[in-house]
């Protein structure tokens, strides 16, 4: 298997036509136990009036719940929590991966860098090819990162955290089409707090979080009938930080009328209470990050 490191500005000789991945049989998902997890700085507003005032205890009980869901629809694996990487529980922000390829994530800000390395170390040993981002082109993975359920096309976030400029290297990497989506609200600080491709062709997202030339793209893709538009109140509530295989979707606690117009859709609908890690502004999507199997 390849393991070597490549630079992501110069990974041209990685790409290759884009061909859709077969669909596999169960999905997989990384995860890492929140046994080190706590609120120990402010980067995001989520976590401003929060600083140490997470339960590690409550946090894993709710984390347990989670796996638990996750596990019923999907294959799991775990990395360990290093001392000094509080927030290495999210693990969708480690990078994001595509038939055996990832994209190491370079944070944006100094206190999640030191996660780098061992993610980075993770994924060698798993047995995939691993791009470093340079640290001059911030980029947050699948925090920022998400493939359409048909394949076809990459939305990636830009603003408070990933810069437009790292998209570029994405496109050459998987020979995908990306389309950048500008991020204008400082709660919804990463693209998978606001927006959610689903399975079927649907979105589920919160327009406010957009400018309204990312809207227009949004809307050019997915016709209004695949569109479910989320309050306020539920998008505070990272409804759609949601992970979603096949007909079902993973998220914390929502309105009634949400779940019910998922649910209308054709989605089963499990609610897993995350209250500890919405105070580290993060819910569900936010503690795993899908992969695939690495390339021979």
């Amino acid at each position: 298997m390849s393991t070597h490191q490549i630079d992501l500005t110069t990974a041209n000789a990685l790409t290759v036509a884009y061909k859709p991945e077969p669909t596999p049989a169960v999905a997989t998902f990384l995860m890492c136990p929140p046994k080190l997890y706590d609120v120990n700085y402010v980067i995001n507003p989520w976590m401003a009036g929060n600083v140490h005032a997470s339960s590690r205890a409550r946090a894993a009980e709710q984390w347990q719940r989670l796996y638990e869901a996750v596990s019923t629809i999907a294959d799991v694996r775990l990395i360990e929590p290093q001392p000094g990487s509080p927030d290495m529980v999210f693990t969708a922000n480690a990078g994001l991966e595509r038939n055996g390829t990832v994209a190491i994530s370079s944070f944006f800000h100094p206190e999640r860098q030191g996660e780098e390395p061992h993610f980075r170390r993770w994924f060698h040993e798993a047995g995939y090819t691993v791009l470093d981002t340079p640290r001059a082109t911030p980029f947050e993975g699948e925090g920022d990162a998400l493939f359409s359920t048909d394949g076809t096309r990459l939305w990636v976030g830009y603003g408070p955290r990933t810069v437009a400029s790292s998209h570029h290297p994405l496109r050459k990497v998987w020979g995908i089409e990306v389309t950048s989506l500008h991020l204008i609200d400082p709660r919804f600080y990463h693209l998978d707090t606001c927006f959610a491709p689903l399975d079927g062709g649907y979105v589920m997202y919160f327009p406010e979080a957009f400018d309204r030339a990312s809207l227009d793209k949004i809307e050019a893709f997915y016709p209004a009938e695949k569109r479910i538009i989320v309050a306020e109140a539920d998008a505070v509530c990272f409804a759609c930080n949601a992970i979603n295989v096949d007909r079902t979707i993973i998220l914390n606690n929502v309105s009634s009328d949400l779940r019910q117009q998922l649910e209308a859709c054709g989605f089963d609908i499990i609610e897993v209470t995350l209250t500890e890690f919405l105070k580290a502004g993060g819910a569900a999507k936010c503690l795993v990050m899908k992969l695939s199997r690495p390339t021979l």
